[in-house]
């Protein structure tokens, strides 16, 4: 069980790197105006911030290599999304998006489904009784639970270029 577990990890660590990489490329943020430019950078670096995060910032990978380099990569990588935050043309970016582009309701039922659902299993909360009925598989059934939070999360995200991009190509 534990080969399938480690299995659907890289999986979501696979599809994480996938969505930074498909950001970028989609946006092409360093083409872009100031604001936007910010925006789309900081967005991808919250998919490497994810996908950090899903390898323990890389530990999974390289064992052996002492951890003083992975608490490096974490700090420069939440450093990074969080000092983002005090530029203005990325604070009025941000606030320009919730203002003005619609998200799809259904793939925000998605990710906050996968994560209720894959927290409660995974935190042993009432509720993940439903969702688990097999002790021996909430490893894997909580791990599976994380996929529609991540492709969730990819939706919407698509769903934002989709909006930006036209208001890029004017």
């Amino acid at each position: 069980m534990g080969a399938i577990v480690r299995a659907v990890e890289h999986s979501h660590a696979l599809l994480l790197l996938l969505f930074a990489v498909l950001s970028y490329f989609f946006m092409r943020p360093k083409q872009l105006q100031q604001g936007k430019k910010q925006f789309w950078i900081w967005a991808v670096l919250w998919w490497l911030v994810l996908f950090g995060r899903s390898t323990s910032w890389g530990r999974d990978y390289f064992p052996d290599v002492p951890k003083i380099y992975f608490r490096g990569i974490s700090v420069v990588l939440m450093g990074s999304v969080v000092f983002m935050l005090f530029s203005k043309p990325l604070r009025s970016e941000v606030a320009l998006k919730i203002k003005t582009i619609s998200i799809p309701v259904w793939a925000v039922l998605l990710v906050i489904l996968g994560f209720v659902i894959s927290d409660g299993i995974e935190h042993h909360r009432a509720y993940g009784e439903i969702f688990l009925r097999n002790l021996e598989y909430k490893d894997l059934i909580e791990e599976l639970y994380e996929f529609p939070l991540i492709i969730g999360l990819f939706l919407v995200t698509l769903h934002v270029m989709r909006q930006d991009k036209p208001v890029l190509s004017e």
